[in-house]
């Protein structure tokens, strides 16, 4: 068993069923992919390429239409709710209606594996409520309602929550889609400082290109699926997955978001016009 393998996918094929019987492939129908523990994974795609969905499905909360997903190293449908949600913690961008709870309460919840039938929290799960809010920078927004933040403000109570949760794996739908710059950077900057110095695995989808490439240790580009693909009329383009300099220097970020109006600079490692 190699410890350093967080989730192991093996011809994994997600989508959703569909009428008589039939269902609906988003992805490459056979996706292999590996999460490595002590690393930020970027999955990067374009709109409807299918990143929420592979995100879901990783995490349980989708049913895969075939395939084998492991976590550490076990069948993702041998683990009880309870046993999953102290391996992995996720953000998803829905929007989740907390009421008027306060943001301390909300990032308590997150302790909710650790505690006990009762949800009681101690001392300990104070001290970590309060290190997971210093380190996404909404500490002093402890006491205000959950429904007064921002969006912005809003997503990293929700990131704190999940950092409360203490899971050696991470997985986040957009965690920075409503970030100002300095913000993604730093949210950024904080699941590497977790990743690299607590040995966890996140794996994180997002749109920006230009915070992935200088923060994120591997990358995930997924393509999305055409009808013919799921089909299996064509050969469907699968996963690639490879270091930021690895996929520059061979050309597979050119490959993958190059068009005739758009093309990737290598040099400036910037989408230029």
């Amino acid at each position: 068993m190699d410890s350093s393998i967080a989730i192991e996918a093996r011809s994994l094929s997600i989508g959703y069923p569909g009428r008589n019987g039939r269902r609906r492939t988003v992805v490459h129908p056979s996706l292999d992919l590996t999460l490595f523990r002590g690393e930020v994974t970027a999955l990067l795609g374009r709109n409807g390429a299918g990143k929420s969905t592979l995100l879901r499905t990783l995490c349980g909360l989708q049913r895969p239409l075939g395939g084998e997903i492991l976590i550490e190293s076990r069948p993702l449908a041998d683990y009880r709710a309870g046993e999953l949600s102290a391996r992995v913690g996720v953000v998803l961008t829905e929007r989740t209606q907390a009421g008027g709870i306060s943001v301390y309460d909300l990032v308590s919840l997150g302790r909710y594996p650790h505690t006990g039938f009762f949800g009681t929290l101690g001392e300990k799960d104070h001290a970590i409520v309060r290190e997971a809010m210093d380190a996404v920078g909404i500490a002093g927004k402890a006491e205000k309602s959950v429904a007064e933040l921002s969006d912005g403000e809003r997503q990293k109570a929700f990131i704190a929550k999940v950092l409360a949760q203490e899971c050696p794996i991470i997985l986040l739908d957009e965690p920075t889609a409503f970030l100002d710059v300095t913000s993604r950077i730093e949210t950024m900057a904080t699941l590497r400082h977790l990743a690299h110095t607590q040995d966890k695995a996140v794996l994180l989808s997002t749109h920006d290109l230009d915070t992935a490439l200088q923060l994120a240790d591997r990358l995930w580009l997924q393509p999305a699926c055409t009808e013919e693909e799921a089909a299996g009329l064509r050969p469907a383009a699968p996963l690639i997955c490879g270091t930021p300099e690895t996929l520059i220097e061979d050309g597979s970020l050119a490959g993958f978001f190059g068009t005739e109006a758009i093309r990737f600079d290598p040099e400036s490692r910037r989408l230029v016009v």
